[in-house]
């Protein structure tokens, strides 16, 4: 009998005593009767209840990372961090070292991250180490975040390496463990930040004023949410561009100020009428472009040039803005017949400067030189690690799905075989479609 059915035939029985029993019992128990209902329906539709974890645990095929909350209490805030306590057990992988242990867990702080994805019954969450850690192989630092898996990851990361960025984020696949629940995959990410580990650059200090050490030491990313730590200028009669600045955070007036005026001259030089200019490059390095593009354009990425663009600069003699640390990246799989920034109504994104750009004579050229160095040999390596990586994830990922009611069809084996199939397709496009500015401004013209 369900449990609405059985709720209506107690209250039935209920009503049906005679006297004084009905009057003094029948009304407030069907209250209380149709209250517990109604209370266990509503848990049972919200989407914000998680799937009861009971029937998915951790695999024994990963490490495992155990993290618990002061009192236990739930992360709520993307802002606030909470204090707690980790641990991380190998189980018996091969040269990864435990941290912590069960009598004598390490201290930490924890907190929500992402956008989106905060939206999301499985939550990402940023993590602050008590201590800078060398972590499962990954060099030393307190920083990190726990990321929901996907092969995009696994791809677009590898191949920021592959196509010599100056620095790209590393990952380690892990379950996890939060106040005692498994809740899956997660892949525990390097976060990008200034560190001589990570983005390896001077880093200027908040409320800066002195001119000359304002000029170097930046960490900003094109974004296209409205957040703290942002400049907006007018990048063209359409749409603005929006930067954060996540170093330094705490800007003084002429910080505010310099950042500012240094980006609306940049904006300026790169919407130059004259295409043969190469005023934007005394800004810009043009050889980082080319490689970020690179990667934007095998991955097929719609976010390439619209969101988590970063751009750092050092301070020192001729320091430009160096394009990335590549991030977020996502693929599509669809048959690729046009450069994604072009295709503005296509996807309904913004394509921040690139249209522009990629007019320059200068800038293909560097992107043709950049991909003879990649193709075919080197980027092809990606095929083989894309397998490296995903296929022994299978068992820790079918209990991933159980936990979050997934879609348990979507096994490790699917998942690899589907991103290579799309980065075959758009590696072969991308080596027979190498953008010619003359093509391109003919287009534009047009």
């Amino acid at each position: 009998m369900s449990l609405f059915k059985w709720l209506c035939a107690d209250c039935v029985l209920i009503i049906s005593l005679k006297g004084e029993m009905r009057n003094i019992y029948g009304i407030s128990a069907c209250i209380l009767l149709l209250a517990m209902f109604v209370s266990c329906k509503e848990n049972t539709d919200s989407p914000d209840v998680p799937p009861p974890a009971a029937s998915a645990s951790i695999s024994g095929t990963l490490p495992v990372l155990y993290i618990e909350t002061e009192n236990r209490k739930p992360i709520e805030s993307k802002e606030e961090y909470l204090d707690a306590v980790y641990r991380l057990d190998p189980m018996d992988a091969e040269n990864v070292e435990p941290l912590g242990t069960e009598a004598e867990p390490l201290p930490m702080q924890i907190r929500g991250r992402g956008h989106s994805s905060w939206k999301s019954p499985k939550k990402p969450y940023k993590i602050k180490l008590g201590k800078k850690t060398a972590v499962m192989g990954m060099p030393k630092n307190k920083h990190w975040a726990l990321l929901k898996p996907s092969e995009n990851t696994v791809a677009g990361l590898h191949l920021g390496k592959l196509a010599g960025m100056a620095w790209t984020p590393d990952f380690r696949p892990v379950e996890v463990v939060l106040n005692g629940d498994y809740i899956g995959l997660y892949f525990l990410t390097e976060t990008i930040r200034i560190d001589d580990n990570r983005v390896n650059i001077y880093e200027q200090q908040d409320q800066e004023t002195d001119p000359e050490l304002i000029k170097g030491g930046w960490l900003v990313e094109v974004d296209n949410y409205r957040d703290d730590c942002q400049i907006t200028i007018p990048e063209n009669d359409s749409w603005n561009l929006t930067l954060k600045y996540h170093s330094p955070e705490d800007l003084s007036d002429a910080q505010l100020q310099w950042l500012t005026d240094e980006f609306k001259a940049i904006n300026s030089a790169i919407y130059s009428d004259d295409k043969t200019s190469t005023e934007w490059e005394e800004y810009m390095d043009v050889e980082s472009m080319a490689r970020f593009f690179i990667v934007q354009e095998v991955m097929d990425n719609p976010d390439g040039f619209h969101g988590s663009f970063y751009l750092h600069k050092d301070l020192n003699d001729g320091a430009k803005w160096v394009a990335g640390p590549v991030w977020d990246l996502v693929c599509y799989n669809r048959e690729k017949s046009d450069y994604t920034f072009r295709m503005k109504v296509h996807y309904g994104f913004t394509p921040h400067w690139i249209g522009e750009i990629i007019r320059y004579d200068s800038f293909c050229k560097s992107v043709e030189k950049v991909w003879n160095e990649l193709y075919p040999d080197k980027i092809n390596e990606i095929y083989a690690y894309i397998d490296d990586v995903v296929l022994p994830l299978g068992p820790a990922w079918r209990n991933d799905c159980a936990r979050w009611d997934d879609d348990p069809s979507q096994t490790a084996q699917l998942r690899a075989d589907r991103i290579k199939t799309a980065l075959r397709r758009n590696i072969d496009w991308f080596d027979s479609h190498l953008p010619v500015s003359s093509q391109i401004n003919a287009m534009a013209e047009f």
